[in-house]
């Protein structure tokens, strides 16, 4: 095992949590997007709203939650 290996799986996963938080804002801004339009709608079928509305909240936490992970703990 050499010096770089840790770093190496370091920068792999903070590639891989950056690639992942890039995922999260899309489909979260797809759906802000979705729910705009379906709000629009006079037939609006308020389960669908509601559970994508739910979706939206728990992409917003695992956005918060990975933005988080990616700030340097300034204790350390």
């Amino acid at each position: 095992m050499t010096d770089t290996e840790p770093e190496d799986n370091i920068d792999r996963k903070l590639f891989r949590n950056i690639e992942k938080l890039r995922q999260l804002r899309i489909e979260h801004r797809d759906l802000d997007e979705v729910i705009g339009r379906l709000s629009l709608d006079l037939h609006i079928d308020e389960l669908q709203l509601k559970r994508l509305k739910k979706r939206k909240l728990i992409l917003k936490d695992q956005i918060h939650r990975l933005e988080s992970e990616l700030i340097p703990d300034l204790n350390a």
